[in-house]
């Protein structure tokens, strides 16, 4: 069952074989107008095979209006706004879209546990909207993650963050990653989003790229090595 009825998911399991019970779970998370077919390429590059299964969960964001491109209909995790005139006032977040995409996040981690995958061998992973979500959804779950994976984002609502954190995921591993050359996400808020977790005492493996809002080879193979040290069997 999806965690929610406008949730379409695309999934598959490491290893050829379907039926086979998973050693972990990784959920992605994809960008703003992308959809959950967006990180399969990607997620197939990725060599996990010492762990085991791994079953991949891609849900697809629900279909929503969007504020920065002139309320044009595509799939969003949240609605964003556009910057104001003056650049020191904090820019206007949807709370209320961010509050329930935490909370779709949170029933795909209940749905992998309700399978049989505890969510202490689960990632949660996103990638630029999927992104802020995931560390979001991951840094206030009630259940400690086997590690959250943020490419390309920012950290939202940060002034609510240190009060919000649950202590189940205070020593989480977090993998952070940013393109220098970043115009979309510009590479500062990446570094606040690092900065910030730092400062909260969170062990944070960060990386940054010569490249723009996308995905890198050097990348996956700095992710591959963070799962696979994350995921690792006892």
């Amino acid at each position: 069952m999806s965690p929610n009825p406008s949730i379409q998911l695309r999934e598959f399991v490491t290893g050829g074989d379907p039926a086979a019970q998973p050693a972990a779970s990784i959920i992605v998370l994809h960008g703003l107008g992308a959809d959950g077919s967006d990180f399969v390429p990607i997620a197939q590059e990725l060599d996990l095979s010492v762990i085991g299964p791994v079953r991949f969960v891609f849900p697809n964001a629900p279909v929503q209006p969007v504020t920065i491109n002139g309320g044009y209909e595509m799939r969003a995790w949240y609605d964003i706004y556009p910057p104001g005139a003056d650049p020191a006032v904090p820019r206007q977040e949807d709370e209320a879209g961010l509050r329930l995409a935490q909370t779709i996040a949170q029933a795909l981690i209940d749905r992998e546990a309700g399978r049989g995958v505890p969510a202490e061998r689960t990632v949660l992973m996103g990638f630029s909207q999927g992104c802020v979500v995931a560390l979001m959804a991951g840094l206030r779950a009630p259940q400690r993650l086997a590690g959250l994976v943020g490419l390309s984002g920012y950290l939202a609502l940060a002034d609510r963050t240190a009060s919000e954190v649950h202590a189940a995921n205070r020593t989480t591993p977090i993998f952070l990653a940013h393109g220098e050359e970043d115009d979309v996400v510009v590479m500062e808020r990446g570094t606040a989003a690092r900065d910030a977790l730092t400062a909260l005492g969170y062990a944070v493996d960060w990386h940054s790229y010569p490249m723009g809002h996308s995905v890198c080879a050097e990348e996956v193979a700095d992710l591959n090595a963070f799962l696979l040290r994350v995921l690792a069997p006892d």
